[in-house]
């Protein structure tokens, strides 16, 4: 597309200083019926409206990238590291294999770890999509950017930096935004082909032009239009913007595609299973129905002031209040 574009750009341009330096004459044997035009302005749009064409084509991509840094916000900033008996907060990425790490109810899980010491209940629905957090104890695994719910416990960094799951799924996302899919692949072998093809023509057009007629400008004019309107530039814009536009809108939704060919055979879905209430739910637990026992005497909104009352002081998860109905 570019090589169609330069050309077709260029001609128009390095014709335009020869005719402004007196460089044609009518005595050079050729007619110049178009009384020696210049045309600068044909090669200003040809690139602006490419150039535009870029504009947008990196706009959407900035769009999109927004996904990638959503995923990241999600990162812990620092970790509370026991060396030696004493706690330190550093950098998240200062933190190394094998560090203890101590982490508070109502804090991020900073790294990917093995629990050593405290039994917690973390909030996984960013990774996993469960709607209930999952009790954590001695021996079980911490995925970084989770959130600790309710007890404190100490864990050893088992993976940091680009190997933890957070840091997978953002490169995943990284990957397929940059990936061709096959559509892509197809329009690159054509291009091989098309644009060579588009050279010839344009050259023997310019040759039938020119012994046809005589006129060189009218023949340079008609060269230069077969290589700018030949210029895929559709093609050479749409698809890759299309595909990024797709893997980002994807991961703002929660959605993953692991390539470009993966977004191309979503077409051809007519079924979605799917194994995580959360992943079809707000992934937050709320009271959706009461039942009142029959000795009860008082009213439903009584029974759920005192239930309310009761769980208050409460730290499980269940009692921490939500936004979508009364605890």
């Amino acid at each position: 597309m570019d090589v169609l574009v330069a050309l077709g750009s260029s001609v128009a341009y390095l014709y335009s200083v020869l005719v402004t330096l007196g460089l044609f004459s009518s005595e050079s044997g050729m007619s110049m019926s178009s009384g020696y035009h210049v045309y600068f302005e044909t090669a200003a749009v040809i690139i602006t409206l490419i150039v535009l064409g870029k504009l947008l084509e990196a706009r959407a991509k900035g769009q999109t990238s927004e996904a990638i840094k959503k995923l990241m916000g999600m990162r812990a900033k620092t970790a509370r590291v026991i060396h030696h008996g004493n706690e330190a907060d550093i950098p998240i990425e200062q933190v190394i294999v094998g560090d203890v790490i101590l982490v508070r109810p109502g804090e991020k899980i900073p790294v990917d770890g093995v629990v050593l010491e405290g039994s917690t209940a973390i909030d996984q629905s960013m990774i996993t999509g469960e709607s209930l957090p999952v009790t954590r104890t001695v021996g079980e695994e911490v995925i970084g950017a989770t959130l600790n719910k309710q007890g404190l416990i100490k864990f050893r960094a088992t993976r940091v930096g680009r190997e933890t799951a957070l840091a997978q799924i953002i490169r995943l996302v990284e990957q397929a935004q940059g990936s061709k899919a096959p559509i892509q692949k197809l329009v690159d072998q054509v291009a091989a082909i098309f644009v060579p093809a588009v050279i010839v023509i344009a050259l023997l057009t310019f040759g039938l032009w020119i012994l046809g007629t005589q006129d060189f400008t009218t023949s340079l004019i008609r060269m230069v239009a077969v290589l700018v309107i030949a210029c895929p530039c559709a093609m050479g814009l749409a698809t890759p913007t299309a595909i990024m536009v797709g893997v980002g809108k994807g991961a703002e939704n929660g959605v993953l595609f692991k390539n470009s060919a993966a977004l191309e055979k979503a077409l051809k879905i007519n079924a979605v299973v799917l194994d995580k209430t959360g992943t079809v739910t707000r992934g937050e637990s709320a009271v959706t129905d009461v039942v009142v026992s029959k000795t009860w005497t008082s009213d439903t909104n009584r029974l759920l002031q005192l239930a309310a009352s009761a769980e208050r002081g409460s730290e499980h998860p269940l009692g921490t209040g939500s936004r979508t109905g009364p605890q």
